[in-house]
């Protein structure tokens, strides 16, 4: 089976063809507004429009609200959410039940007792991202790109498909899925000339690396 690509953090047209274009699964827009990548509603919901069908629509959120969320669902068409930020596995089961959206959990890991927090979320959500853990300094909950040791999750297997993120770039992501057996690997500022700005060059780059694993 392929390894799905997921590329998030996109705001342009531009960027979303160039994803398309190299074989790219998902598209991950981002409604965070620390992060450089952040998208307001208009914006995100004119950039959906120029996904194609067949490629899955990702809203990255960071502990979002109620009302933050039924906006953002009735003026853009996602179709996943991925949460980002500190949600217990009971606001997991909360946003799921009322939206009615599938759901990705993000789990930041740095050692293995990390992942003992996978299993309580693995029961309340459609899929899990595996990403690296950020400092405690960090402004933002993801795109920092950091790596962890991918060693962690050898020879694991979950019960609901997941994604690894965390650092990676087209001189890593291979090696990355030889040593996890990653389905699904996520890359953000990996394809990035500068915070928030994407290289096509590097997205075309990052996905040849995939397939070459």
């Amino acid at each position: 089976m392929k390894t799905r690509i997921k590329i998030c953090g996109l705001r342009t047209a531009q960027d979303v063809a160039a994803a398309v274009a190299c074989g790219a699964d998902d598209i991950g827009l981002v409604f965070f507004e620390k992060s450089p990548r952040h998208l307001t509603l208009d914006a995100a919901a004119e950039l959906a429009l120029t996904v194609p069908l067949g490629v899955r629509k990702v809203a990255l959120t960071v502990d979002p609200a109620d009302d933050a969320l039924d906006a953002l669902l009735a003026r853009v068409p996602v179709d996943l959410l991925q949460l980002h930020g500190h949600e217990s596995p009971d606001r997991v089961a909360d946003i799921r039940a009322r939206t009615g959206v599938p759901v990705m959990k993000a789990v930041g890991i740095a050692d293995a007792e990390d992942l003992d927090t996978l299993d309580a979320y693995m029961a309340v959500c459609e899929e899990i991202l595996v990403d690296a853990k950020p400092p405690k300094t960090a402004v933002l909950p993801g795109g920092n790109g950091l790596t962890f040791d991918w060693r962690l999750l050898q020879g694991r297997r979950w019960s609901v498909p997941w994604m690894l993120a965390g650092g990676l770039r087209p001189s890593n992501v291979a090696e990355a899925i030889r040593l996890t057996g990653a389905p699904q690997v996520d890359v953000s500022s990996g394809v990035e000339s500068s915070p928030g700005v994407k290289d096509a060059d590097m997205i075309r780059d990052f996905c040849a690396a995939v397939r070459s694993a």
